[in-house]
């Protein structure tokens, strides 16, 4: 029974590690989904060779995290396993069956614990707090600082053949009107990624470039569908009327 209990205090271990991980990689500016599969990707390590985890590693702060979290990982796994083959070596047909089900009550019951939003919130506030305290880590809830619960997002498209975007510098598109900030462009030239950030208005935008962007997230999915000529030129005059109706709306909220 030893072994069946100190099983489940290892399993609870790793589920604790792995939100501390997820909560320090968000404070490094993940996104909350990213960071838990990051997290869980380099604990297990499975699944952490993703495109998404060099952007991950590259980072230098969120690589010590990571390969911490891949040696606790190793560790953990490793007993867990020697935990369970030692649980059941040596045992009665009945006396086996038994502790089966204590096992599987047992991780219902840390499942229940994993999955439970209220102990999420006092975990992850606790874990903030002792981070804040004890390392350089800030967090910042960029949901609540980019209004991405309000209407906005951050989107990205690819510019396809046709579009409305394509040939014109940034200058010329007037995307600003729309309520649309281009924060970087990712394009490839001559087979290597470039990565464009903050672009100035001089930038001409080609096929294929990949374009992140920030504003109303209808705004965003239309230009994204956008096509050159007449009708795209219509429909950029009609989503500059629709932001100033946007920006007349939220000045008389403010001024009310």
């Amino acid at each position: 029974m030893i072994a069946l209990i100190s099983l489940l205090v290892v399993i609870l271990f790793s589920i604790i590690v792995i939100r501390i991980g997820t909560v320090a990689l968000e404070m490094t500016g993940l996104s909350k989904e990213t960071a838990a599969f990051q997290a869980q990707s380099a604990f297990s390590g499975t699944g952490f060779t993703t495109s998404e985890s060099e952007y991950v590693v590259s980072h230098p702060v969120r690589r010590k995290i990571i390969k911490l979290l891949i040696f606790i990982g190793n560790a953990g796994i490793a007993s867990a396993v020697a935990t369970l083959v030692l649980t059941f070596i040596g045992q009665s047909q009945k006396e086996a069956t038994m502790r089966f089900l204590w096992l599987v009550i047992g991780l219902f019951l840390l499942y229940l614990f994993a999955r439970s939003k209220l102990v999420d919130k006092g975990l992850r506030w606790i874990i903030k707090r002792g981070l804040e305290k004890f390392t350089n880590l800030r967090v910042y809830d960029y949901e609540q600082l980019l209004g991405l619960s309000k209407g906005y997002c951050i989107g990205e498209f690819k510019v396809k053949k046709g579009s409305w975007l394509e040939n014109k510098k940034l200058r010329e598109l007037k995307l600003d009107e729309e309520g649309v900030m281009v924060l970087a462009v990712y394009r490839m030239e001559d087979g290597k990624e470039k990565f464009i950030g903050a672009p100035n208005g001089k930038l001409l935008i080609k096929r294929d470039d990949l374009l992140i962007c920030y504003g109303p997230e209808e705004a965003i999915r239309k230009l994204s569908q956008r096509i050159k000529g007449r009708k795209g030129n219509m429909e950029h005059e009609k989503a500059v009327e629709e932001e100033r109706k946007r920006r007349e709306e939220e000045k008389a909220m403010i001024e009310s």
